[in-house]
């Protein structure tokens, strides 16, 4: 899931982004309201985090042009008042949900994980493919039955990989769903992370690297036997 958080207080939103990195989410920060109106309408994020009161650019006219665009992205606006007419407000301009301050860090998480489900197009409750079963929500995965014990970035890359049931996902798309804005484009995180990735799954190899292109998962092709080569 990828997250941007837009907040004035710098404490504020250094603790919200780690506390959101904590959890796996790649996650971009902008402290003004036209730094972050412009990250909200150049990337696609799942969920963004938008504080109202905000310098350079009011935090309601951010939410309207994320909500004119009409695309999945969620918006969870924060403000320091509780008032119902705030509410209300923010509601109508195509906030999908509201948190005022202070707030339990808990509950926030709570909140962005349930918006982050309905920022993508619906998928089973656990992905399975080529002998892999990805249990998203409890951050689970196996191989025939096997525990893989992946790390946040891997189990990233993998979910991406059985989302797209067996099509090319490119490296850039990858940089874009699994790490945050701080990635080099020309880094090779993903090519290391694809190795490890791979070596934790074992054999047969899974995962098919077409150079110049992207990845996929297929299933692994069955053994000839002396029948069949005959």
């Amino acid at each position: 899931m990828r997250v941007l958080v837009v907040e004035d207080e710098h404490h504020l939103a250094n603790a919200i982004v780690r506390g959101l990195r904590r959890q796996g989410m790649a996650v971009d920060v902008a402290f003004d309201g036209i730094e972050g109106h412009e990250a909200a309408t150049t990337t696609r994020y799942d969920v963004v985090i938008l504080d109202r009161d905000l310098p350079g650019m009011h935090g309601d006219r951010i939410c309207a042009d994320i909500a004119a665009r009409g695309e999945l992205t969620r918006v969870l606006m924060l403000t320091a008042s509780s008032t119902v007419a705030d509410r209300v407000r923010g509601l109508s301009i195509g906030a999908d949900d509201y948190l005022a301050k202070p707030f339990a860090f808990d509950e926030l998480i709570a909140r962005v994980k349930a918006l982050g489900r309905r920022a993508t197009p619906p998928a089973p409750p656990v992905l399975r493919l080529a002998g892999i079963e990805l249990n998203p929500a409890a951050h689970r995965a196996t191989r025939d039955g096997r525990s893989l014990d992946l790390t946040h970035k891997e189990f990233g890359v993998l979910e991406e990989l059985m989302k797209a049931g067996g099509a090319l996902v490119s490296t850039e798309e990858l940089l874009d769903r699994v790490w945050d804005s701080n990635a080099d484009p020309f880094t090779t995180t993903v090519r290391v992370t694809m190795m490890t990735l791979r070596r934790k799954l074992g054999d047969p190899p899974l995962i098919q690297n077409v150079p110049r292109v992207g990845y996929r998962i297929a299933e692994p092709e069955e053994p000839e036997t002396a029948e069949s080569v005959a």
